[in-house]
């Protein structure tokens, strides 16, 4: 089992103005709930950590994990409202972000609300995202990877928020409580120029990453495909050649994928991860790529199942 930690809230997708109203769509989401919902449908059992509200939109969330298959049982209720992220997509299909969650559910886990101990059959443990910088979480959730580290394999996506944490040097410092931590980092181009102010290389990020202690660091250039990092040297998948509808989700399936995978072929273990040869790296590159290739096909944060990637990655006969 997986069990991943951070926030789950509502996505409300907004249209261009008119004259008196915009139309919106509320959509289940967050970063770490998307790659809770992208394992159990990839076949993995997966369990999810968080603040969860009691109101109509905590309700919303809660139904949904349970009807996807994700287990429920480490969910912390709470009066506190949900976190709304209102979400506007370019005319290229890449979304921006504006999050309404100072004091929410989400955000609300305190050293109190960990379980004392976690289940033996629980392999790895998932973090990203704004949940790894905010207050009290972020510290609840560190505590909690830095417990654990040694124990199971931690995987952490840095997803980047400057719009919810505008300060990239706190951002920084909270991070890295967490690569300190992990197994598996996996970023995006775009987390890194961020995170750096364009100063740093996807090398030498990868390599500062390395350096914290991480055995395998995941790199992703959304249409260019992705870099893979480790102690045995680096490998490149390219991008996979899709329509594109929106990007949304992209990052989520394919820490979803690597997880799912690695979980698959018995490699979820930080002694297994730490010995992947080149091949097996850029097999696991190519399954995550094919994995987010159909979830910008689609509209919004659609993840797919293990049948649609099979589905996408047979030849094709004449």
């Amino acid at each position: 089992m997986i069990l991943v930690c951070g926030e789950a809230l509502i996505d409300l997708f907004v249209s261009a103005p008119g004259r008196s109203e915009m139309a919106a769509r509320a959509v289940a989401g967050g970063s770490p709930f998307n790659v809770a919902i992208g394992l159990a449908r990839l076949g993995v059992r997966t369990a999810f950590l968080s603040g969860i509200s009691r109101d109509h939109f905590g309700a919303f969330l809660a139904d949904r994990l349970a009807r996807e298959g994700v287990d429920d049982g480490f969910l912390v209720r709470t009066d506190r409202l949900s976190t709304i992220s209102i979400v506007a997509t370019t005319d290229d299909g890449q979304p921006n972000y504006a999050f309404h969650g100072e004091g929410a559910a989400d955000r609300s886990l305190g050293l109190a609300h960990l379980p004392g101990t976690l289940p033996d059959d629980i392999e790895a443990l998932a973090f990203g995202s704004y949940s790894m910088a905010v207050e009290p979480v972020g510290t609840t959730f560190a505590a909690l990877a830095e417990r654990e580290h040694g124990r199971r394999v931690i995987s952490v996506d840095a997803n980047v928020r400057p719009t919810v944490v505008s300060d990239m040097k706190s951002w920084a410092v909270a991070a890295e409580r967490f690569y300190r931590t992990a197994t598996m980092i996996k970023a995006s181009d775009e987390d890194v120029r961020v995170a750096w102010g364009g100063h740093l290389s996807i090398a030498d990020a990868a390599a500062y990453w390395l350096d914290c202690g991480a055995r395998l660091v995941v790199i992703t250039e959304g249409a260019k495909g992705a870099t893979a990092f480790s102690a045995t040297g680096s490998v490149s998948v390219p991008g996979r050649s899709v329509v594109v509808r929106d990007t949304v989700g992209a990052g989520d399936t394919f820490h979803a994928a690597l997880l799912a995978q690695l979980a698959k072929t018995g490699r979820l273990h930080t002694e297994a991860i730490a010995a992947l040869e080149l091949p097996a790296i850029r097999e696991l590159l190519a399954y995550a790529t094919a994995a987010a290739a159909i979830t910008v096909s689609r509209d919004g944060a659609d993840l797919p199942t293990t049948a649609d990637i099979d589905a996408s990655t047979e030849p094709c006969h004449a």
